[in-house]
């Protein structure tokens, strides 16, 4: 039984096809709220699971010019470094599934997984438009990855552990949004960059760079990452909801706090342009960075 348990958790609830599920549910909200505001119609509510099942079904074309093992394992990997680092998450209000000493650093480098796939899945091809796109998803990386992982470290400090049920457990009893409150505007400006959402779009802009690293991709390799953008939009809402929005309790807590921080992601989307690529480094990088440690810094003067 406790085999069968172990693998319905992984592969049915909270993990796997839920998970996928819920991503897709959360991009169609993500999609046709940016198109309402923008007086657009936007998908129908069963436009991501369709253009899953179109891809999943289409031919994988392999350039002739790529590495061929990278280019088939690399969506393979991105998608499932995702799903790992949701295993250690309260998905769905639910307790996580593993849980360790460590384990919130083990998540935020899982959630980089896909980023670092995307900019080497672009590096591996000659294609002009896909170089270019992974040079400013490489750059774009090493500009928000910082702020976000000393964002989502804040909590932490404050908590004494880095386990995230630790961490959630204190942010529970504890008003971590008000005590941290420039941490939270960082962590979900960092989570739309790992996102590519506006304003950080740039490494995938259609109007000047096709699709930008994912521009050779086709058929299931295609559909690979953008299930793995799908479920690293519920993990970064998830974590950020448990630690800076009281803990995540029940699947109520869980879909009213997600939700009110997508339709955030919405409202900022909405008003924001593409940002340069030498914008979002140059700003980001240098000032997010240094706002975070200011915080880091009070916090710990508090407790001592």
């Amino acid at each position: 039984m406790d085999v069968l348990r172990t693998l319905f958790t992984l592969m049915i609830f909270p993990g796997g096809l839920f998970i996928l599920f819920n991503g897709m549910v959360y991009e169609w909200a993500d999609r046709k709220l940016v198109a309402r505001l923008q007086n657009r119609v936007g998908p129908r509510w069963f436009q991501p699971l369709a253009d899953m099942l179109k891809l999943l079904a289409k031919e994988e074309v392999v350039p002739a010019s790529v590495d061929a093992r990278l280019f088939i394992g690399l969506p393979v990997i991105a998608l499932a470094g995702v799903l790992t680092a949701a295993l250690y998450l309260p998905i769905a209000g639910l307790p996580p599934a593993y849980g360790f000493p460590g384990d919130l650093i083990v998540t935020v480098y899982m959630l980089s997984l896909l980023t670092l796939c995307t900019g080497i899945a672009g590096a591996n091809t000659n294609n002009r438009f896909s170089l270019v796109g992974a040079t400013r998803t490489l750059t774009q990386l090493f500009s928000y990855e910082a702020p976000f992982m000393l964002a989502m470290l804040g909590p932490a400090v404050a908590a004494g552990s880095w386990q995230i049920g630790e961490v959630m457990a204190y942010a529970a009893g504890h008003p971590v949004i008000l005590t941290q409150p420039v941490g939270f505007v960082i962590a979900l400006i960092g989570l739309m960059g790992k996102l590519e959402m506006r304003p950080f779009d740039a490494p995938e802009a259609e109007t000047e760079i096709v699709a930008g690293a994912m521009t050779e991709y086709s058929g299931r390799g295609l559909a690979l990452f953008y299930l793995g953008r799908y479920v690293e939009l519920i993990a970064g809402l998830t974590l950020v909801a448990a630690f800076y929005l009281g803990g995540i309790q029940n699947p109520l807590d869980y879909f009213v706090k997600t939700l009110a921080l997508l339709l955030v992601l919405v409202g900022l989307q909405t008003l924001m342009t593409r940002l340069r690529i030498d914008q979002t480094v140059g700003l980001w990088w240098r000032y997010g960075t240094l706002l975070v440690l200011l915080q880091w810094f009070v916090t710990l003067l508090l407790r001592s």
